[in-house]
C-alpha cells in the first residue's frame, strides 16, 4: 500500500538537465589553453611549492576537459550527427586519452598539449557544423 502512495503519478523523461543551448567546445578549449600555459609556467619556474601546485592545477584542468568532451559526446551528439561524421567516436576518444594520465593529465609534455588543441578544434568544427543544420 505504501509503494502505490509513494510511486510517481507522472512520470517524465529528458535527453539532458539543461536547454541544449549550453553545450560549447569552447569550455573544452578553455581548460586546455589553461594545460598548455601551466605546462610553460612549470618548466620555467625550479619553485618546489609553485610547480605542486601548478601540477595539481593541470591535473584539474585535464580532467575538465575530459568532462566538457563526455558531456558533448553523452548529451550533445546524437545518432544522426555520428552517422554524419563517422570519425567523431574516433576525435572524442583521441582527445579524452590526450587529457588523461598518457598525455596532459600525467605529463609535461607541451606536444600533447598542442595534440589536445587540435582534437578540440577538429571536434569543435564539427560541433558548429551540427549547430547550423
Amino acid at each position: 500500500m505504501f509503494a502505490r502512495l509513494f510511486a510517481p503519478t507522472v512520470e517524465v523523461s529528458a535527453h539532458c538537465d539543461l536547454p541544449c543551448g549550453v553545450y560549447d567546445p569552447a569550455q573544452a578549449r578553455i581548460e586546455a589553453e589553461s594545460i598548455k600555459a601551466l605546462i610553460g609556467k612549470v618548466a620555467d619556474n625550479d619553485d618546489p611549492d609553485f610547480r605542486t601546485r601548478a601540477l595539481i592545477i593541470k591535473e584539474e584542468r585535464s580532467e575538465l576537459v575530459k568532462h566538457h568532451l563526455w558531456v558533448l559526446w553523452t548529451d550533445y551528439f546524437k545518432p544522426p550527427h555520428f552517422e554524419k561524421y563517422p570519425q567523431l567516436h574516433t576525435l572524442v576518444n583521441e582527445a579524452t586519452k590526450l587529457a588523461g594520465a598518457g598525455g596532459t593529465k600525467g605529463s609535461l609534455d607541451a606536444d600533447a598539449a598542442d595534440q589536445l588543441l587540435a582534437k578540440i578544434d577538429e571536434i569543435a568544427e564539427i560541433f558548429w557544423e551540427t549547430k547550423k543544420a
